[in-house]
C-alpha cells in the first residue's frame, strides 16, 4: 500500500478499532495486575509475543533478518519500550485507569512536537495546533472530572514517562533505519530486547505472583496474543503508510473510549462531560487531518 499524506477513510476507521482496542486494553491491564507483578507481567508479555511473532514470520514466509544498519535502533527502540511498559504497567497499579489513560494518551502531543522538529514533511501547523489542543481539552474533560479520578501522583508520573516513551517510540519507528524494514521485524526488537529487560527489572518490584486466578491467565493471553502480536504489527503498519502526528492523533479516542467501556463493564456513570468530550475530541481530530490544499495560479 503506498504512502498517505494525510488520513483517508480507510485509515480512520482502523485507527478508530485500534483506539478501541486500546482503551479495553487499559481494562485488562488494571485487572490482570491483580494477580501478576506489573512488571513482571509485562516481560512475560513481551516474551509470548516474541514466540507469537516469529511463528507469524514463519507462516508468512517472512525472513528474521535484522540488517546490519537497523541494529543501533532496534536495540534503542527496544530500550525505550521496555521503559514505556514499566511505566505504563506501574501507572496502572498505582492510580486509576482513567488518570493513567488521560496522561498516557497525551502521547500525540508529544509525538507531534517532535515530528515537527524531524521530519520535513510533518509540521504543526495552525489547524493541527487548535486540533491537538481541542482534543486534549476533551479527554481531559471526560477523564479529569469524574470523581473517581485519583490515584498517587507516583502513578501519574509513571503514566507521564509511558507517553513520553511511546512517542518516541513511534519517532524511532519513523525516522530511524527502522522505517526500511517491515513492522513484524520492528515489533521483534522492540518486545525480543524489551522481555529480558523487564523481566530483570521486574526483581526490583515485588513477588511475580499476586492472586493468580483464572481471569488474569486470560488477560496476559489476550495482551500477549491480540493487543502486542495483532494490535502493534497493525498499528505500526498504519504509521508506516499515514503521517505520524495524524496516526497519533486518534490515540485521543481511546481514554474517552476507556470511559464508555468502564460505563458498560464497570457501571461507571456517564454524563454530558463525556458528550461534550466526544464532541471536542472529534472535530480535533478532523482538524488535525484536514486536508492542505494546494492554491493553483490560473493564467
Amino acid at each position: 500500500m503506498e504512502k498517505k499524506t494525510q488520513i483517508d477513510l480507510f485509515g480512520a476507521v482502523a485507527l478508530s478499532g485500534f483506539a478501541l482496542l486500546l482503551a479495553f486494553n487499559q481494562i485488562v491491564i488494571k485487572v490482570t495486575n491483580g494477580g501478576l507483578q506489573p512488571v513482571f507481567f509485562a516481560g512475560v508479555r513481551s516474551a509470548g509475543a516474541v514466540l507469537c511473532i516469529w511463528m507469524w514470520l514463519r507462516w508468512r514466509g517472512i525472513p528474521l533478518r535484522f540488517d546490519k544498519g537497523t541494529r543501533v535502533a532496534g536495540f534503542a527502540i527496544g530500550t525505550v519500550f521496555a521503559f514505556e511498559f514499566t511505566c505504563l504497567f506501574v501507572a496502572l497499579d498505582l492510580t486509576a485507569v482513567s488518570r493513567a489513560s488521560v496522561i498516557f494518551y497525551s502521547m500525540p502531543v508529544w509525538l507531534a512536537i517532535m515530528a515537527h522538529f524531524i521530519l520535513p514533511d510533518d509540521r504543526i501547523s495552525v489547524s493541527k495546533a487548535v486540533g491537538l489542543g481541542l482534543a486534549l481539552s476533551g479527554v481531559a474533560l471526560a477523564i479529569l472530572t469524574r470523581d473517581d479520578a485519583e490515584g498517587s501522583i507516583w502513578g501519574d508520573l509513571a503514566a507521564l514517562g509511558a507517553a513520553i516513551g511511546w512517542a518516541v517510540t513511534a519517532m524511532l519507528a519513523k525516522a530511524s533505519p527502522l522505517r526500511t524494514v517491515r513492522p513484524e521485524i520492528q515489533l521483534m526488537w522492540q518486545v525480543g530486547v524489551s522481555a529480558p529487560l523487564l523481566l530483570i527489572a521486574a526483581l526490583f518490584f515485588g513477588p511475580f505472583i499476586r492472586d493468580l486466578q483464572p481471569i488474569h491467565i486470560a488477560g496476559l493471553l489476550f495482551q500477549i496474543v491480540v493487543v502486542v502480536t495483532a494490535g502493534f504489527i497493525f498499528w505500526l503498519w498504519l504509521l508506516s503508510i499515514y503521517p505520524a502526528s495524524g496516526v497519533a492523533s486518534f490515540s485521543f479516542l481511546s481514554p474517552v473510549l476507556a470511559v464508555g467501556l468502564g460505563w458498560l463493564l464497570l457501571g461507571e456513570d456517564v454524563g454530558p462531560d463525556l458528550v461534550a468530550a466526544l464532541v471536542l475530541v472529534t472535530v480535533g481530530i478532523g482538524l488535525i487531518n484536514r486536508p492542505v490544499r494546494s492554491r493553483k495560479t490560473s493564467l
